[in-house]
């Protein structure tokens, strides 16, 4: 019973979730942004401060 409950939250939150996200995604996308900040393409790794460099 109790898990229904939990799953029946867990599916409304994830609804409420996708409804508050589609506007800052639509402005990401208007203004040339990524929607998914998740990705990192085309940066280059960088190097952690005050570590020497091996040659």
């Amino acid at each position: 019973m109790l898990r229904a409950i939990a799953d029946i939250l867990r599916q409304i939150g994830a609804t409420l979730a996708a409804v508050v996200a589609l506007p800052f995604r639509a402005l990401a996308r208007l203004f040339g942004g990524a929607s998914r900040s998740g990705r990192r393409t085309g940066r280059r790794p960088t190097r952690r401060p005050g570590r020497a460099r091996r040659v």
